[in-house]
């Protein structure tokens, strides 16, 4: 009898684990994986951001795309390198359910911003933690921009597998690696390998979340695009003294030109800079309303007196174009300062753009303003001639390698599947129309025939872009719980 209560007993627990194990969500099992194996998952992320990824070593881009393509394949993935002459490859793979309706794609991307060594207090790839605030953060190129959701993606399937969770939908890796270039090459790959990407939704996974650290899903991403404006004085650096006052400095003109580009406010006064913008809908209205306002808490971290924009604040300003000076170039400074009045000054502009507003456009309104300037405009480096026919002359080289903004329907039946599926391994999430940073997201929708929503995960403070870019390790863990829930999706 003794034996028979045992068996019972035994049969009864075992029963027991397996329905408790059955209502383990996905973001639990997730939760409860990294918790599990966060040392080694913390090493396995150090190693992939120890690959050098910056778009002047290709040989390094290879060694990410083979790092990313073994990944796959050691979890059985279907994967393959889709290519394309004269880019990096994307890192495609997939994995077919059997019976499933809808596909979801993942986008991410491998490659990373320019790195200048001095100015970090780390080398950019040796990946090294560190407390902050007391918290784990890991240093590197790339930590925030865009590995960790890459990183997050592959623990996240390892996850489900361990607690044993079905995926319901095909799912779908394209992870690129000239996202930081522009992705001039990504809408070609993508139109070569039409019926490999496409897919009913593709998921962005890029940027931070929201500044107040809740988890965000975007609906839409600014455009982009560059202009470097050259003015032109004397032939050859000249003595400021003898020529001083009678010589026209380009670095002054330069200055000047710019000055009248905006008011005091940030408004840009270019003619027509703001004609075109598409209107938000009603629901991507009362998504701003029910956002969080993080401005002061900003303009602390940031060390400002004083915002633009007039009194509106970051959430709103983000759903207008943008002029930015990304940089100005002319002689010297410090201790390398001449007294010379130099022969070029440069500036390069970064356009960001909203849905309504072609980059095109947006390109010829500043050519025309400089124009309007008194400005012989060219786009090669002008010739005696050209320089003494005119007072004023500016090369401008529009960068080709731009695109607009998109921005998806909130109230689309798969945004809402998603909405739900965040929500459910985060819990109340921010949704916003539009991001600050710019993703190829139309071309993405182009050549997949599919509409895209942006599920960031990384930290805000992440020096995304600049020296000691770093990203927090919690991040990481909460990333990819929020991935696990989104793999469930049917």
């Amino acid at each position: 009898m003794l034996k028979r209560q045992t068996v019972c007993l035994s049969l009864f627990i075992m029963c027991f684990g397996v329905a408790l194990s059955a209502q383990v969500t996905p973001s639990e099992a997730a939760a409860r994986y990294t918790n599990a194996h966060q040392p080694e998952l913390t090493r396995e992320f150090q190693e992939f951001l120890s690959i050098p990824n910056v778009a002047a070593d290709p040989a390094s881009l290879e060694r990410n795309a083979y790092f990313l393509l073994n990944a796959l394949r050691s979890r059985g993935v279907d994967s393959r390198l889709l290519r394309v002459a004269g880019a990096p490859p994307v890192v495609f793979g997939q994995i077919l359910t059997q019976g499933a309706e809808h596909t979801i794609v993942f986008y991410a991307h491998y490659d990373g911003q320019p790195v200048t060594p001095s100015e970090w207090t780390i080398p950019p790839f040796d990946a090294t933690v560190r407390k902050v605030d007391g918290e784990d953060r890991i240093f590197a190129r790339s930590a925030g921009d865009d590995k960790a959701a890459i990183f997050a993606q592959l623990t996240a399937l390892d996850a489900l597998k361990a607690s044993a969770i079905a995926l319901r939908a095909n799912i779908r890796f394209v992870w690129e690696g000239e996202e930081e270039a522009g992705s001039p090459h990504l809408e070609q790959i993508l139109q070569t390998n039409r019926d490999l990407v496409h897919g009913d939704v593709w998921l962005v996974c890029d940027g931070p979340v929201d500044q107040s650290g809740k988890q965000t899903v975007v609906f839409g991403a600014r455009g982009d695009t560059h202009l470097e404006i050259t003015v032109y004085g004397p032939h050859h650096g000249l003595h400021s003294g003898h020529y001083g006052n009678w010589a026209p400095n380009p670095a002054m003109m330069l200055a000047q030109l710019l000055a009248g580009m905006k008011d005091q406010n940030g408004r840009v006064l270019i003619p027509h800079f703001y004609d075109g913008i598409a209107p938000l809908s009603a629901a991507e209205k009362q998504a701003l309303a029910h956002a969080p306002v993080n401005d002061k808490m900003l303009m602390d971290a940031f060390w400002l007196g004083h915002t633009e924009g007039g009194g509106a604040h970051l959430l709103q300003l983000i759903n207008e174009p943008s002029l930015n000076i990304n940089g100005l170039s002319s002689a010297q400074t410090g201790p390398h300062a001449a007294n010379v009045i130099p022969p070029t000054a440069i500036a390069d502009i970064d356009l960001r753009l909203v849905v309504g507003i072609d980059w095109k456009v947006q390109q010829q309104r500043v050519i025309d303003y400089v124009r309007s300037r008194g400005y012989f405009v060219v786009d090669h480096d002008p010739s005696k001639q050209e320089l003494t026919a005119h007072a004023r002359v500016a090369k401008i080289i529009c960068d080709p390698a731009s695109y607009n903004a998109v921005r998806t329907p909130m109230e689309l039946p798969m945004a809402k599947e998603v909405i739900a599926a965040v929500s459910s391994a985060r819990g109340r999430v921010v949704l916003l129309p539009t991001m600050g940073g710019s993703v190829p997201l139309g071309a993405m929708e182009r050549a997949a025939q599919t509409r895209t929503i942006t599920v960031p995960i990384a930290n805000y403070d992440d020096n995304q872009h600049a020296a000691n870019e770093n990203l927090r390790l919690q991040n990481l863990w909460d990333g990819i719980e929020t991935m696990a829930a989104l793999m469930d999706m049917r």
